[in-house]
């Protein structure tokens, strides 16, 4: 059994994204991101932080605007429209969640497609289900980094039978569009499937974003699969843990993911890759739409 690290696959891609940046530079390109959070929810505090950490260490510019957590829709829609304007300004990132009183729909379909560096805007997510690969530019960032670290670990995934368990918008629906991309076969399953086990058990590649801490275990997966666990949770005893039972998968399993430091560290390392991404589109020096 393998233990796939994800902190160590970042920091290596984030090697070549530096040297992407210090060439972008050399044109008088400067990448810069814009964050926005409503309130001070503390996870987001934490999720915010490491972003900021990240781009400090790129050297790429961000900018952290805190708003109030009374803010007000139209407030937070103008705000935007001036940074859809700004032509400094490469990317924007709304932290989710945001306060109940904000629709995160109209918020996310406000964001410019061109600087929508979480890849959650209607348009970019529908060009993962109708473009071609070599077109797909931007991908949302945990499931892209699920790709890298499967890529990064020579695991096979055309021609594989691919299980995804969850169906979110922002890890399970994407991730499923990525793996056809890379010629899965994919089964996307949720609260409603039937006999869940025996369709996890099926799985080549098996990946996990239910929420539920430690519910998948080895009786869900097939001898010699490749399990990634997307979860973030806390068991009886409040230790971080994933969605998979790490213990039980890990004797069956050939390659698994640990929570902390599987998949977790990937997703603000796609952020900055996107952002990299929608700088070069910006200034024509890839082919975009």
């Amino acid at each position: 059994m393998t233990i796939i690290d994800g902190k160590k696959v970042s920091h290596q891609i984030c090697e070549q994204l530096f040297k992407e940046i210090n060439s972008l530079r050399t044109k008088n390109i400067v990448p810069k991101l814009v964050i926005l959070q409503v309130g001070a929810n503390p996870a987001s505090n934490v999720y915010v932080r490491n972003k900021i950490k990240l781009a400090n260490e790129l050297k790429v510019n961000v900018e952290l605007q805190r708003l109030p957590i009374e803010t007000t829709s139209d407030h937070l829609l103008k705000l935007i429209s001036k940074l859809n304007f700004n032509k400094n300004i490469n990317g924007i990132l709304v932290q989710m969640p945001l306060p109940s009183h904000i629709n995160e729909a109209n918020i996310i379909a406000h964001i410019n497609s061109d600087k929508d560096v979480d890849c959650f805007h209607l348009s970019n997510i529908g060009k993962l289900w109708t473009a071609r690969k070599s077109e797909v530019h931007l991908k949302p960032c945990t499931p892209a980094g699920i790709i890298e670290l499967l890529k990064y670990y020579r695991i096979p995934i055309s021609e594989r039978k691919a299980v995804v368990v969850g169906r979110s918008n922002i890890v399970g629906k994407p991730m499923a569009s990525l793996l056809l991309l890379d010629d899965a076969t994919v089964t996307l399953c949720h609260s409603k499937t039937l006999k869940l086990h025996e369709v996890c058990k099926e799985a080549d590649v098996l990946i996990c974003a239910v929420g539920k801490a430690k519910m998948i275990d080895k009786t869900y997966v097939k001898h010699g699969a490749t399990v990634i666990d997307v979860g973030m949770n806390h068991d009886v005893n409040g230790n971080l843990c994933g969605d998979v039972d790490f213990e039980s998968v890990s004797k069956v399993a050939k390659y698994i993911t640990p929570v902390p430091g599987g998949v977790g560290p990937m997703t603000v390392t796609m952020l900055m890759k996107n952002l990299i991404e929608l700088t070069k589109l910006q200034h024509g020096l890839i082919k975009g739409k």
